[in-house]
Order: structure tokens, then sequence, then C-alpha cells
């Protein structure tokens, strides 16, 4: 049995915010076969604290207004190294990106399959640069 499609949702939405802030290797894995306590763990990385925290801040509002949703657990928030935000549906880790290359969490989760977001970083796809609208 696979995640849920609402919590599919829930990732791609946070998965899109986070896009949004630039943060880096945006991965959504479904770890609904090994965990009992969530469906899914999105992992995102920034280049700095501040983007760290950018990016937390963005998922965080476009959560709220787009779902109605708030985190039920936040931690990591006054170091802004490596954020977790808990929507019980979903674990989203913002690392920065030092700590992420260190503790590999896809590396750790290799066995859960990777669901495909579908998210529109904002940029120009190859062969478009030139084109007109």
């Amino acid at each position: 049995m696979s995640a849920p499609e609402e919590s599919i949702e829930l990732a791609r939405v946070a998965g899109q915010a986070a896009a949004d802030k630039l943060a880096g290797d945006v991965i959504a894995l479904d770890v609904s076969e090994q965990l009992v306590i969530t469906d899914i763990f999105l992992v995102c990385s920034g280049t700095s604290e501040r983007q760290v925290a950018g990016i937390v801040d963005g998922i965080e509002k476009d959560m709220l207004e787009k779902l109605r949703r708030k985190p039920v657990r936040r931690e990591g928030e006054r170091d802004a190294r490596w954020v977790l935000l808990d929507y019980s549906d979903i674990v989203i880790h913002v690392q920065h990106a030092e700590d992420r290359a260190f503790y590999a969490l896809e590396r750790l989760w290799r066995d859960a399959p990777v669901i495909d977001l579908g998210l529109d970083d904002g940029r120009p796809a190859e062969g478009d640069a030139g084109a007109s609208a």
C-alpha cells in the first residue's frame, strides 16, 4: 500500500513552496510501508541558515493558506540547520546543505519509493530560453 492521495497533495504543496524559495533537491519519500507514524518524508535543503528559515516560512505559509494546515510539531528553528515540520501525514525536513550531505536521509531511506511531485522550479525548460510568448 502506498501513501494516500491526501498525503501526496500535502507533499506537493509543501514541495512547491520549498521550490519557490529555491530549496535544493526537493524530494518526497513514501515511508508509509516502513513507518506507522507518517506517510511521507519531504526533504529539501538551503545553503544558509537564513535560506533554511525562509524555506520553512514559505512552507508554513502555503500549507496554511492553501490547505488550512498547521504543523502539529516544529523542531530546530532556533539554529535553522535542520528544521522539522510535522504535519502528521507528512514530515518535512529542511536541512542546511552541509547537514543534509552529512546525515544523508535519502540513503537511510533508500528503500522508500520516491514520489514525483511534479514541481515547477520557475526556470525555463531547455530550449525555451529564446521562446517568446
